[in-house]
């Protein structure tokens, strides 16, 4: 015993005894790089209740270190972070060990914490508005009912319908009110430092969504796209530097699995129903306050200029538009100005700005040789060239498009359509639509003197004006294949039958397809 006595007092008074914590509330600097869902189909829309993007977030905060070892809390980080994959630079000792604090204080988390403990019941009288307190002991924790043991015997929490509640005279040990990342460091000697955290999160996703105007001449239009970040998480990052990268990028990591977003048990309150002993229902809420009282902007986007928007409305004039960079074989879209990446939001910023660019409509449709139908309605497509010579000649981000053609003095939805990422010098088809006043036929053997492997396609044009059309068969590789199929020309990989349709007239295509062995 006399061995161990000055071991203990020597353990007790060591620097690892009594730890020192340093909280750093918030970043002074943030910048957040959003990469989109890897799994959503191109040109799909996201989900706001269900993102499955992620996101590089980097902080920039200045700490005070205390000498020897010390717990750094990184508090307001976001709740989607995955902690595997956070890095800290700038300590003078390093990071010794890190550690996720996933316990977030909540109504129930907090009941849960003080089962047992005395609390102190608030009640106010409806009548008088006179606010009187007692103290209670929590008997049974947040499932169902909350329990109280007072002096008068025991009771359930918001079941006298008085209005009451209870105040707690701390906060149980191991909750905290912001998702959190604890670093254990050692510093030589106190000094304040400017330390960088990296980390990734899940609960993000981006998308571009397109607006074309189509010239009253219906020749160029012009092509406009909103940058549409959204961001699931609880946490803000105001006057962040933003960034989108587009591209297919290799993920092998479950990313949902190692965030183990920390959870806030929900509250949930029933009454025993008088006389019974049963379970009831605690009095009713509050009305909600009537829509006069409710907020102008409720559900409407946050644009960088302050602007509100619908989903296809352009600005004018556009005054911040995202910059494209390369980024290895990835595209990044960066935000020139600082944003605020609102939580549970979405922020839109302009992304592209094209005027005047030429375009030709054509009608298209693609099918198997040895198909029969009769008056099939063909797409509808839009296609220019991305060159700068055509006036376009940048990057195109997958997103969903709507076109809109004039109508005396006002702008009318004719189509919406996806569009897949597109490279420079590529040719893009903006399907819109189908249409009804061109359609195609394909019959077997319509005429007597036409064989049973013989086929005619027809291709009827309804407009007071002459279309383009194309039609792309799905044919593999044979050196029996008819000759007046083997010598179309290719197209997007098909043998594609193009012609001009005059107005108000048909064209028609005959072949022999004979079936492979």
């Amino acid at each position: 015993m006399r061995r161990i006595a000055p071991l203990l007092l020597i353990l007790a008074a060591s620097p690892a005894a009594a730890q020192p914590v340093v909280t750093s509330a918030a970043p002074e600097k943030v910048s957040v790089s959003v990469f989109r869902d890897p799994d959503r189909a191109e040109g799909g829309e996201i989900d706001p209740n269900w993102l499955q993007g992620f996101a590089l977030i980097s902080e920039q905060r200045t700490i005070d270190l205390p000498a020897g070892e010390s717990v750094l809390r990184f508090e307001g980080v976001a709740e989607g972070m995955v902690a595997v994959s956070a890095i800290v630079t700038g300590l003078p000792g390093g990071v010794v060990q890190k550690n996720r604090d996933a316990a977030l204080l909540s109504p129930a988390s907090l009941l849960d914490g003080s089962l047992g403990n005395r609390v102190h019941l608030r009640r106010t009288d409806r009548a008088t508005g006179k606010v009187t307190e007692e103290d209670a002991i929590i008997r049974s924790g947040p499932q169902d009912a909350v329990v109280l043991q007072t002096p008068a015997g025991y009771e359930s929490l918001r079941c006298t319908g008085l209005p009451e509640t209870l105040v707690y005279d701390g906060v149980p040990a191991g909750l905290t009110a912001k998702p959190t990342l604890s670093v254990t460091t050692r510093s030589p000697d106190a000094r304040r430092v400017t330390v960088t955290l990296t980390y990734l999160a899940t609960g993000f996703d981006w998308a571009s969504n397109y607006v074309a105007r189509v010239a009253p001449d219906g020749r160029t239009l012009d092509l406009f796209a909103w940058l549409t970040v959204a961001n699931s998480n609880g946490e803000s990052f105001a006057d962040a530097r933003l960034a989108a990268i587009a591209g297919t990028l290799n993920k092998v990591s479950n990313f949902k699995a190692l965030a183990d977003v920390p959870q806030a048990p929900p509250l949930r309150l029933r009454c025993f129903a008088l006389g019974t002993g049963r379970y009831g229902t605690p009095p009713p809420p509050p009305p909600p306050p009537p829509p006069a009282m409710m907020s102008a902007e409720a559900g409407q986007d946050i644009v960088v200029t302050g602007s509100r928007i619908a989903r296809y409305e352009m600005m004018s004039p556009v005054t911040v538009v995202a910059s494209q960079e390369d980024l290895g074989d990835l595209k990044l879209y960066r935000v020139p100005i600082p944003v605020t990446v609102a939580a549970n939001g979405q922020k839109q910023v302009a992304l592209l700005v094209k005027d005047r660019v030429p375009f030709k409509t054509v009608y298209r449709l693609r099918s198997s040789p040895e198909d029969s139908f009769e008056s099939m309605e063909v797409e509808r497509v839009l296609r220019m060239e991305n060159k700068e010579a055509t006036r376009l000649g940048v990057p195109l981000p997958s997103g969903q498009v709507a076109v809109f053609a004039p109508r005396g003095e006002e702008s009318l939805l004719v189509g919406e359509g996806r569009v897949r990422d597109h490279a420079v010098g590529e040719k893009v088809d903006l399907v819109i639509g189908e249409s009804s006043q061109v359609r195609v036929d394909m019959v077997r053997g319509v005429t007597p003197k036409m064989a049973d492997d013989d086929y005619r396609v027809t291709v009827t044009n309804a407009n007071p004006f002459a279309v383009d059309f194309e039609f792309g068969f799905y044919v593999d590789p044979d050196p029996k294949l008819d000759k007046r199929l083997r010598k179309l020309p290719r197209r997007d990989g098909l043998l594609t039958w193009a012609i001009r349709v005059p107005a108000n007239d048909s064209r028609s295509f005959d072949y022999r397809f004979i079936e492979p062995d």
